[in-house]
């Protein structure tokens, strides 16, 4: 099949009827054997990179092996963010006065179980990142520390799921809102550390790191809101 640029598959030495998982493997092991910390050549990262970026994503793959090569760009965390927003927004907006009970209802069927599986995303990361410090490069503590990183994309689909199970009540619109914005730096956050257990780019996991802080502040004003939207 002709190709219209580098060959991504003979970068990352995998033959075009690998399966996702397939290069992911290869690609983490070549970056890990490549990259410029272990004596590496920056222009073999950027290649290996650039091949990732696109077999690595299913809608630039399908593109790519169709000859276009390059691909659809992904939809971006930011973007996907910035939806979910105007989705709820456009909730609240629509939502009348609420009654007591409602809040209540809302406080306790959307809001604790949502602030419960947030903390077991936020409350184990210090020690999941000095477990992974010890050594990044070692393949069981990346293990352990990718198998934390599903675990925790799973808490945050039932965190969503949550959130869009019933409507902010709107005499809490402000404390719905303050919850949304702790629920995206949780989500944005294991995406960049996502990046880097892929690339082992310093400057994704300290995003990453950040978001985390973020979160946690924003989770403790949360708890301190909430006595003030019950009285």
């Amino acid at each position: 099949m002709a190709r219209t640029s580098a060959d991504h598959y003979a970068i990352l030495g995998v033959s075009p009827g690998a399966t996702t998982a397939e290069i992911k493997a290869a690609y983490r092991a070549l970056v890990k054997r490549h990259h410029p910390d272990a004596g590496g050549d920056p222009r073999t990262i950027l290649a290996l990179n650039a091949a990732w970026e696109v077999l690595g994503d299913g809608d630039r793959r399908r593109h790519y092996d169709h000859g276009a090569g390059v691909g659809i760009p992904a939809r971006s965390a930011a973007g996907g963010a910035g939806s979910a927003k105007g989705a709820a927004a456009g909730r609240h907006r629509g939502v009348g006065a609420a009654s007591d009970e409602e809040l209540l209802g809302w406080l306790q069927q959307v809001y604790v179980p949502i602030d419960r599986l947030i903390g077991q995303v936020i409350n184990p990361f210090p020690a999941q990142l000095r477990s992974l410090a010890a050594d990044p490069y070692d393949d069981a503590l990346m293990g352990a520390f990718c198998a934390f990183l599903d675990q925790s994309r799973l808490r945050m689909e039932k965190v969503e799921a949550l959130y869009r199970s019933r409507a902010c009540p709107s005499a809490a619109k402000g404390f719905g809102l303050s919850l949304y914005h702790c629920l995206s730096q949780v989500q944005d956050a294991l995406v960049e550390l996502e990046r880097y257990t892929m690339g082992y780019v310093d400057s994704y996991l300290h995003d990453g790191k950040e978001m985390l802080r973020e979160a946690r502040l924003r989770r403790s004003r949360l708890k301190e809101e909430r006595r003030r939207v019950e009285i």
